[in-house]
């Protein structure tokens, strides 16, 4: 493919593959402008006036300056410290040995929860809960008694409020959803809201999940802790090397 030159400063070609990765520098949001016929040109104007500013900055002596030599000893200290790092954490390493060890020692931490989906119906007082019961026995299905009397805005959906797990609706309404039976009706269940009757429509038993679910996120999870730890490791062992004193 043609890497095109779009412009020439003092023999220095400025291509379409230099304008492209200097779109990439820029937010992801500000990119839609960028790939205008505007936008290219503005961009196109920044790169040239860059490099007018770079061939002055030399021909009129800056690179001899203090600021100059700060600033590159301060860039310097920044690559210099960061690759250190990454030498550092790049040594750890960990096995999968390690990762099925752990993932059997924390079962626990690796349970999806219980849920239940339960329809509701929520009235004013346990009178009328009873009644629209007797309604629901005689016949009349929960979904529609739940639009025409219940006063929660899931009627408008039959009463459905989805799936959800323990601590998410109050305590009487979730003992009661709880230990229903799929398909069976409640008796009125009072709360601060009111009097409910519930229909539960499935139950999800809480599982432990495989290991090879888990396996790639745990490894990343157990590197990053390893990583971080002998980090800290260095820092005291470079305490131990380097004169420090930290008032």
């Amino acid at each position: 493919m043609e890497n095109k030159v779009l412009a020439t400063v003092l023999g220095k070609e400025i291509t379409e593959k230099d304008l492209k990765l200097a779109v990439e520098r820029f937010p992801q949001q500000s990119r839609g402008f960028l790939a205008t016929e505007e936008g290219k040109k503005q961009l196109l104007d920044q790169l040239v006036a860059f490099e007018l500013c770079y061939n002055y900055g030399k021909d009129s002596g800056v690179e001899n300056s203090e600021d100059f030599k700060e600033k590159i000893e301060g860039v310097k200290r920044e690559i210099l410290t960061q690759i250190t790092i990454e030498k550092v954490i790049k040594a750890v390493e960990v096995t999968d040995k390690e990762v099925e060890e752990f993932y059997e020692a924390n079962k626990e931490k690796f349970k999806t929860p219980e849920t239940v989906a339960a329809k509701h119906i929520l009235v004013e007082t346990e009178e009328s809960a009873k009644e629209i019961s007797e309604k629901i026995k005689n016949g009349m299905a929960f979904e529609e008694a739940a639009t025409e009397f219940s006063t929660c805005p899931s009627k408008a959906q039959g009463g459905s409020l989805g799936k959800f797990g323990r601590g998410q609706m109050v305590p009487e309404f979730e003992e009661a959803a709880f230990s229903l039976e799929a398909g069976v009706v409640s008796e009125p269940v009072k709360t601060q809201f009111g009097y409910h009757l519930i229909k539960v429509e499935g139950k999800e038993e809480s599982t432990v999940q495989a290991f090879d679910q888990v396996k790639d996120q745990l490894k990343n999870q157990l590197a990053q802790e390893k990583q971080s730890t002998r980090y800290m490791e260095f820092v005291e062992e470079l305490k131990g090397k380097y004169s420090t004193e930290i008032k």
